[in-house]
C-alpha cells in the first residue's frame, strides 16, 4: 500500500496545475474545427442498443434542450476530452446532470441527498463532472424562461458550491470526509419559508415511493396471482424463457452480494419479471425489473436489472480496473454515494451481456426543477455542487483539488462562462437532432 504524501507536497501539486490549466481558461469554449457530428456520436453509442427502443430514445431527446443534455453524454464527454484537462483525477459520475442528484433511503432508512445515477462512472478528470453541473444548471435555467445572466448565476452557483465544499473537506481527515453525507432534514434550513411545503412534499414524495408503492402502481392479481401490469413498450411482462433465465442468472447475482445480505435476498422468492425503459439516454439498453414477495404478497421487493454497456468515457480515459461493466457501477456507486442501496450487485447475462441489479424503488425522489425561481435553482445547484465535491473527496486527493481551485471565485466566474457558452451549444445540437427527425434521417417516438 502506497504511502500517502505529505499535505504540503499535495496542495503544491494543485497550485502547480494552474500552470497547464489556468482557471480562467475554462470558459473559452470554441468548437473544435473536426467535431464530431452530434447525431452521428448518438448513432454509434446506440449501436447495440435494443434497435425498437430507439425511436422512443430520440423521442425523449427531442423534447427540449434540457432533455437532450441528459440523452448526450456521450456528445459533451467527447467535447471535453478536446480540451487540455488538469489530471487531478477522481472516481467521476460521468453523468453529473442536475437530475441525476436526488433523495433515497440510507440502510438505516435516513432520506439522504446525492448522486443517484452511475452508468458512466469512471476515473477521469475531477472538472469533467464539474463542467457538466455547470452547463445542466445553465440550461436549465433557460428553459424556465431565465436570460442568460441567471443561467450563468446558476452555472456559477454550482461551481461555487463545489469549489467551498471542497475547500472545506480539505481542513478534515479521512474518516471525517468518509462520514459526510447531506441529510435532507438539513436542507429544510436552507429553504425559505415559502418555499418550504413545496420543498416538504417532495420529501413526502419520496418517503412514499417503497415496493410496496410500486406493487400497488405496477402489478395487478391475475388467476389469483400477482403479476406486472402489461403496458407495452414501457413496461412489458417476458415470457417463460425470459422468466426461466432471470432465476437462472439470479444465483450469480446472489454471489455478488455480500455474506450478510445474501442470507437477506434469500428471504425472498422471485414472483414475476418483465422489461422496461427507463430514462433518457438509457433508452434502448436492456432493462428489466423483477418482483419478489418476502413473508407474503405484502412484503414485496422490486429489483431493477440494468444493462451495463462502456461508459462514455472510455473512449478518452484509462480502461477501467474492472472487467465486467456492471462491476464497474456498482463499484463507482460504492465510492461515490455516502450510503448506497444494500442489494446493489451485478451479473452476467445471456450472450455475455454486463447488468446490475438494484432496488427499483426504495425512497428515491427527484426535485421539479421545472418549476423553479431563479433563487431556487440558484440554491438547488448549489447543493449539487456540494453532493459532488462529497463524492469526489473520497476518491481524489482533495487537497490539490481544494489548492487548484482556490479561495476566490475565479474558477467558479471561468465555468459560468463555459457554461452559458456551451448552453448555446446544446441549443444547437437539439436543433439538429429535431431537424434530423423531421426529415426522417433519425425516426422518433414522441410522446411516450
Amino acid at each position: 500500500m502506497a504511502t500517502p504524501a505529505a499535505p504540503a507536497g499535495r496542495t503544491s501539486r494543485g497550485k502547480a496545475e494552474r500552470k497547464s490549466v489556468p482557471r480562467s481558461s475554462y470558459g473559452a469554449w470554441v468548437p473544435s474545427a473536426d467535431r464530431p457530428d452530434p447525431i452521428g456520436v448518438l448513432e454509434r453509442q446506440a449501436v447495440d442498443r435494443v434497435p425498437e427502443l430507439l425511436p422512443i430514445r430520440y423521442g425523449r431527446m427531442a423534447v427540449s434542450p434540457f432533455a437532450f443534455l441528459r440523452g448526450a453524454a456521450a456528445v459533451m464527454t467527447a467535447d471535453l476530452a478536446a480540451r487540455p484537462h488538469t489530471g487531478l483525477t477522481v472516481q467521476l459520475c460521468g453523468d453529473a446532470h442536475l437530475l441525476n442528484f436526488g433523495m433515497y433511503a440510507s440502510p438505516e432508512r435516513a432520506l439522504l441527498f446525492d448522486l443517484n445515477d452511475f452508468d458512466e462512472t469512471l476515473p477521469g478528470p475531477f472538472e469533467w463532472d464539474v463542467e457538466r453541473l455547470a452547463v445542466s444548471a445553465a440550461v436549465a435555467a433557460l428553459e424556465n424562461g431565465q436570460g442568460p445572466a441567471q443561467a450563468r448565476r446558476a452555472a456559477e452557483a454550482a461551481a461555487r458550491g463545489y469549489r467551498q465544499t471542497m475547500r472545506r473537506l480539505a481542513t478534515e481527515g479521512e474518516l471525517a470526509v468518509w462520514y459526510a453525507h447531506i441529510d435532507t432534514a438539513e436542507l429544510l434550513p436552507l429553504v425559505r419559508p415559502g418555499n418550504r411545503s413545496l420543498v416538504e412534499a417532495q420529501f413526502a414524495r419520496a418517503r412514499r415511493r417503497t415496493s410496496l408503492q410500486a406493487q400497488r402502481k405496477l402489478t395487478e392479481v391475475v388467476n389469483g396471482q400477482r403479476r406486472i401490469i402489461s403496458d407495452p413498450p414501457l413496461l412489458a411482462p417476458v415470457d417463460t424463457l425470459g422468466r426461466n433465465t432471470i432465476r437462472k442468472i439470479f444465483t450469480d447475482y446472489r454471489s455478488s452480494l455480500p455474506e450478510h445480505r445474501r442470507r437477506l435476498l434469500d428471504a425472498f422468492r422471485v414472483v414475476d419479471v418483465a422489461t422496461k425503459v427507463v430514462g433518457v439516454g438509457s433508452v434502448g439498453t436492456r432493462c428489466f425489473v423483477v418482483l419478489l414477495t418476502g413473508r407474503d404478497a405484502d412484503d414485496p421487493l422490486f429489483l431493477q436489472i440494468k444493462e451495463a454497456g462502456p461508459s462514455v468515457l472510455e473512449q478518452w480515459l484509462t480502461p477501467s480496473v474492472h472487467d465486467h461493466h456492471g462491476h464497474r457501477v456498482v463499484a463507482g456507486q460504492l465510492l461515490l454515494q455516502a450510503a448506497s442501496d444494500i442489494f446493489l450487485g451485478w451479473v452476467t447475462g445471456p450472450h455475455g451481456r454486463h447488468f446490475y441489479w438494484r432496488q427499483l424503488r426504495d425512497m428515491k425522489g427527484s426535485v421539479d426543477i421545472e418549476s423553479m425561481t431563479p433563487g431556487m435553482l440558484r440554491r438547488y445547484a448549489e447543493l449539487c455542487g456540494t453532493a459532488l465535491a462529497h463524492a469526489h473527496a473520497r476518491s481524489g486527493d482533495r487537497l490539490a483539488i481544494a489548492s487548484y481551485l482556490g479561495g476566490g471565485e475565479t474558477f467558479d466566474r471561468s465555468l459560468g462562462e463555459f457554461a452559458v457558452r456551451y448552453m448555446d451549444q446544446n441549443t444547437r445540437d437539439h436543433a439538429a437532432l429535431t431537424s434530423a427527425i423531421a426529415s426522417g434521417a433519425v425516426a422518433a417516438t414522441p410522446g411516450i
